[in-house]
């Protein structure tokens, strides 16, 4: 059940890249295409919480509905939104639809279901799904275009996050997202990319993983031992308890360990994007760490 639970999280929050919706019959007249303009998008309901954040900021009066985050239900600007999901469950299509959204944005395998329905209705809706900074980018300048506001001023703060210069991968570093099993992202995640971005040598960045998780690998405590990073970091996933990573015969014989050089951050921002201020929080811990500027 532990694992059910930590795949649905990662599955459901691992979102972007963008996939816009395609036309009802695949494809495109090139006629229409060029004669006519896209229709005026006013009215965005964002099923996850970074694509919520990035439409308020980037016009707040066009977030018409959301869902609930922990990340984002404390901002006050944020309260008078509708809330048409919560949690692990998914989105009420009626409420969805009574909002009368001219675009709906959602997560690439999680809410796959209740976009099909939403298309057949003929409303329009960006599938996401995030696993790079390059993709946070893009996701900005299409939901930007999308909703004619200006992306600018939110990519200068992105860029302000991240070292001046991408420094050398040169200290050995492995992540542990989850305990029973031991999962670590490679370079195909969101995590694995901010890593890269700091300079750190992903262990496991070349490996790849046979579990239903992509961009994941399932590690055995003896290749946690044989990697012997430089530097361990530990996710604080809600429901699980890091201090049993010290029951692990591998832990007292990691340098790592030895060396005082673990560090544990959260799952919003370093595993998944969250919000913008979750990431920019991550980025903050992760400078920090690398000693990067």
């Amino acid at each position: 059940m532990k694992l059910l639970r930590l795949v649905l999280i990662l599955l459901m929050l691992l979102p972007l890249g963008c996939n816009p919706s395609p036309t009802t019959d695949g494809t495109t007249n090139s006629a229409d295409s060029v004669t006519s303009s896209p229709p005026v998008v006013n009215r965005v309901v964002a099923l996850t919480p970074i694509t919520a954040d990035i439409i308020y900021r980037l016009d707040s009066a066009k977030l018409v509905g959301m869902t609930s985050s922990r990340l984002l239900d404390n901002n006050q600007a944020l309260q008078d939104i509708p809330r048409v999901s919560r949690g692990r469950t998914q989105p009420n299509l009626e409420q969805i639809v009574a909002l009368k959204p001219d675009l709906v944005i959602g997560a690439v395998g999680f809410h796959d279901q209740v976009l099909d329905k939403l298309q057949s209705l003929d409303i329009e809706m960006i599938s996401t799904k995030l696993d790079s900074w390059s993709s946070l980018e893009e996701l900005t300048q299409t939901l930007a275009t999308t909703i004619e506001a200006d992306p600018e001023p939110l990519l200068e703060s992105y860029q302000q996050c991240l070292p001046t210069q991408t420094p050398k991968q040169n200290t050995s570093t492995l992540v542990l997202v989850s305990r029973k099993p031991i999962l670590s992202p490679n370079k195909d995640s969101w995590a694995g990319d901010l890593l890269r971005q700091f300079g750190a040598a992903n262990l496991v960045a070349d490996l790849q993983g046979k579990g239903p998780i992509k961009g994941y690998v399932t590690l055995s405590p003896e290749k946690v031992l044989q990697s012997n990073p430089e530097v361990l970091i530990l996710v604080n996933v809600e429901g699980e308890n890091l201090d049993e990573f010290k029951s692990e015969p591998f832990w007292k014989d990691l340098r790592a360990v030895q060396n005082d050089q673990v560090y544990v951050l959260d799952y919003y921002g370093f595993v998944n994007s969250g919000s913008v201020d979750a990431i920019a929080q991550a980025c903050k811990q992760l400078q920090e760490i690398y000693e990067t500027k």
